[in-house]
């Protein structure tokens, strides 16, 4: 049964799950997967050449007729050129995130590709908003990867009271008990990453799967913070480095350890040296499955949930 909310009617998709654009991860067949099973695909461009996200985009086409977007970090040096490719090759979204998309905006409009922007902040989506985004993905700390101040479970109701606009879920949510949590904050549907992560379709290293599997409740740790960008990441060898530069307060050593971590340990599956971003809620995920059985599995799950709720509720 098809969970309709503002952002299915906005994306054209069955249920009002976005996979997270993970740097690495997020390859046209866990893409091509997750649109195929209802939800929306998300390419995580990352810093990408222009000509493999062409590749990816024109691979996930051959996989799946349904929806599915590209995430662009727009800090990327060459944001001008994916943009205009990503224009040229069309595709049914984008998600932005580090950086303004205000200059994108008409074009991405013109082309009839729906906008939505990662914020940490109410602040910051008010701004979206005035600009002309479709949507907004309110990121709390508890995601994997860059995150900022605020939980997931602060930042949906109050972004649901400032804007009209869609409010995505993003950060903490792993099962259909989140997916219920978010439309109880007021959040139109969510944005999972850690979960599709352990994905089948996935095509990270399976040493990187077995440790989002392995991981315990307190085995993710928030490193960087004296670079201003704080990322989360599962505890290891390389986190234990990264934590003793934090405090030293060495910001350019940090950076410096940290470049090519993540695909080392997602490519490479070093686990040890690697950057494996995820988040809190790895301790959650327990198995590889079908991304399209993971979709299936929440919804019925969050279906349940919010049933049994109204029940109780008129008890």
């Amino acid at each position: 049964m098809a969970l309709r909310t503002r952002l299915t009617r906005l994306l054209g998709i069955e249920y009002p799950i976005i996979q997270g654009g993970m740097a690495w991860t997020a390859t046209a067949e866990l893409v091509a997967a997750v649109s195929n099973g209802g939800g929306l695909g998300i390419i995580g461009a990352g810093h990408m050449p222009t000509d493999i996200l062409r590749e990816e985009i024109r691979r996930a086409k051959t996989l799946t007729d349904k929806p599915f977007g590209v995430n662009l970090m727009l800090l990327t040096p060459h944001i001008d050129d994916l943009v205009a490719m990503v224009l040229e090759e069309g595709v049914d979204a984008v998600t932005t995130g580090a950086g303004n998309p205000a200059k994108y905006m008409s074009d991405l409009k013109a082309h009839g590709i729906k906008i939505l922007t990662v914020v940490p902040s109410v602040a910051l989506a008010k701004r979206m908003e005035s600009i002309g985004a479709d949507a907004v993905i309110g990121e709390g700390m508890e995601a994997g990867g860059h995150i900022g101040d605020l939980t997931t479970m602060v930042l949906t109701p109050q972004l649901a009271d400032a804007i009209e606009i869609p409010v995505v879920a993003a950060g903490g949510i792993a099962d259909g008990r989140g997916l219920a949590a978010a439309f109880a904050l007021g959040a139109d549907g969510v944005q999972m990453g850690t979960r599709f992560m352990c994905a089948e379709e996935c095509t990270i290293h399976p040493n990187a799967k077995a440790r989002v599997i392995k991981a315990k409740d307190r085995d993710t740790i928030v490193t960087g913070y004296s670079t201003g960008h704080p990322v989360r990441i599962l505890k290891n060898k390389l986190s234990r480095q990264l934590e003793v530069l934090d405090r030293e307060n060495k910001p350019e050593e940090l950076e410096k350890l940290g470049t090519g971590k993540l695909a080392l340990a997602m490519k490479q599956g070093d686990v040890d040296m690697g950057s494996v971003m995820a988040g809190q809620v790895a301790a959650m995920v327990t198995k590889i499955q079908p991304a399209a059985e993971i979709i299936a599995e929440i919804i019925i799950e969050a279906e349940a949930v919010m049933s049994a709720l109204r029940s109780g509720l008129k008890a």
